[in-house]
C-alpha cells in the first residue's frame, strides 16, 4: 500500500463522538512506509486519554485487516491539552443507528404491484417464528397495506410522553400509517410532510429492544427512501422484483439509489416467478401428456401432474442479482395460497408453514441472516 491508499483507508475512522473522519480533521501528522513496516504519527489535541486510545486502536485494527504490513507503529505527536474539534467543525450529522435495534432491513421495489408488502410481512413473521424479537413498519404512507395483510386495523395508544406504542400482531411489534390515518382515507401530502412522518416513526414510536426491524417501503426512490438513508443507518436493503423488463428497469434505479447512499443491497427476490399448475387425469395410464405451448408433462402413476408456466418472463431476478453482484435470495411463484393468506390477514408462513411456497420464505430469511452475520 502507498501513502494515499493508507490515507483513504483512515478516512473510514471517525473521531469519537463526531461524524467527521480523522483525516479531514488533520489528525494524521505523518505516514512513513518502509517495506513491510508502517509508522503513523497522530496529532490528537485532547486531554482525554480514552479518546486518544480509541483512535490509536482503530488505526491499528484497520491496518492489520489489510495484511499488508508486518509491523504497525502508531504514535501520538502532541500531548497538549488543546480542546477537541469545536462544534463548528463538525460535519453534518450522518446516518445513525436506532437505539435498541440490532438490524434494520428495508424491503424495497422500483415499482408498485410486485408484492413487496406481502414479502415483507412473511419475512417478518418467519423471523418471529425463529425466536427473534421483530418489528414490522409500514412506511408506504400513500398506500399502507399492512393493516389488510395482517388482518387488523386498530389505533395505537399513546404514553403520557406522547409516544406511540406499536401494536402486537403474531408475536411482533407492528406500526403503519394506516393505523393512524384510517386505511380508507387518502393521503394528500407534499414531500416535507412525508419526510417528517418517516422520522417520527422512529423517534416517537417505542420499539424497545428488537433483533430485526423490517421496513416495508413505498415503491420508487422518493422522500421516504431519501429520509431513511440520510437519517438512519440501515443494515441493508432487499430488492423485490418481478421477471418482466419494465419491472427490472425500475429495480435498477432503486438498487443504484441505495448504493449511491452507501446502503448495502443484501440481495434480490423475484416474486411472481412463474405459475405452478397442478392437476389430475382420471383413468389415464400415459406417462406423459402434451400441452400446447408447454410440451411433454409428466403424469405419475396416480394420474397427477404438475408444471410451471412463466407468465411474465423467466430469469429477471437472476439477471439483476448478477448485475448488482448480490445473491438471488429466492424465487416466489404465483400461488393461490399466498393470495388467500393475504386476503385472510394471516401471512402464509403462519397459515400454512409446511407449504412449499412458505418454505421459500423461510429459505430467504435464512440467507438474509447469513449475509448480515458475515
Amino acid at each position: 500500500m502507498n501513502k494515499q491508499e493508507i490515507l483513504n483507508l483512515l478516512k473510514e475512522i471517525n473521531y469519537p463522538g463526531f461524524s467527521r473522519d480523522i483525516v479531514s480533521f488533520g489528525m494524521i501528522e505523518n505516514v512513513e512506509i518502509d517495506g513491510k513496516n508502517v509508522s503513523i504519527a497522530l496529532k490528537i489535541t485532547t486531554d482525554k486519554d480514552e479518546k486518544k486510545q480509541t483512535v490509536v486502536d482503530a488505526v491499528k485494527n484497520i491496518l492489520q485487516e489489510t495484511n499488508a504490513f508486518e509491523n504497525i507503529n502508531v504514535t501520538l505527536t502532541n500531548q497538549g491539552h488543546t480542546p477537541p474539534p469545536t462544534q463548528q467543525q463538525k460535519a453534518p450529522a450522518g446516518p445513525t443507528p436506532v437505539e435498541g435495534i440490532k438490524h434494520i432491513v428495508a424491503i424495497a421495489s422500483g415499482k408498485g404491484g410486485v408484492g413487496k408488502s406481502t414479502v415483507a410481512a412473511n419475512i417478518a413473521v418467519a423471523l418471529t417464528q425463529k425466536g427473534h424479537k421483530v418489528g414490522l413498519l409500514d412506511l408506504d404512507i400513500y398506500g399502507p397495506s399492512l393493516p389488510i395483510i395482517l388482518g387488523f386495523n386498530e389505533s395505537p395508544k399513546l404514553t403520557q410522553e406522547k409516544k406511540l406504542i406499536p401494536l402486537d400482531r403474531y408475536g411482533m411489534k407492528v406500526m403503519s400509517f394506516g393505523f393512524i390515518s384510517g386505511n380508507e382515507t387518502p393521503t394528500i401530502w407534499r414531500g416535507p410532510l412525508v419526510g417528517r412522518m418517516t422520522e417520527q416513526f422512529f423517534k416517537d414510536v417505542l420499539w424497545g429492544e428488537l433483533d430485526y426491524l423490517i421496513l416495508d417501503l413505498p415503491p420508487g426512490t422518493g422522500d421516504v427512501q431519501l429520509t431513511l438513508t440520510q437519517k438512519l443507518r440501515l443494515s441493508g436493503a432487499v430488492i423485490v422484483t418481478t421477471p418482466q423488463d419494465i419491472a427490472l428497469s425500475d429495480v435498477r434505479k432503486g438498487a443504484d439509489m441505495f448504493r449511491k447512499v452507501q446502503t448495502p443491497v443484501l440481495g434480490v427476490i423475484e416474486n411472481m416467478s412463474g405459475l405452478v399448475i397442478k392437476g389430475h387425469i382420471s383413468g389415464s395410464n400415459d406417462a406423459k401428456m402434451d400441452i400446447a405451448g408447454i410440451g411433454d408433462v409428466n403424469v405419475d402413476e396416480n394420474g397427477d401432474f404438475e408444471f410451471q408456466i412463466d407468465i411474465f418472463k423467466k430469469g429477471g431476478g437472476v439477471v439483476e442479482s448478477d448485475r448488482l453482484g448480490v445473491p438471488l435470495l429466492g424465487e416466489i411463484p404465483i400461488n393461490k395460497e399466498i393470495m388467500d393468506a393475504t386476503d385472510n390477514g394471516k401471512p402464509l408462513v403462519l397459515s400454512n408453514p409446511d407449504s412449499p411456497v412458505a418454505q421459500v420464505f423461510v429459505q430467504i430469511v435464512d440467507r438474509i441472516q447469513t449475509i448480515l452475520q458475515s
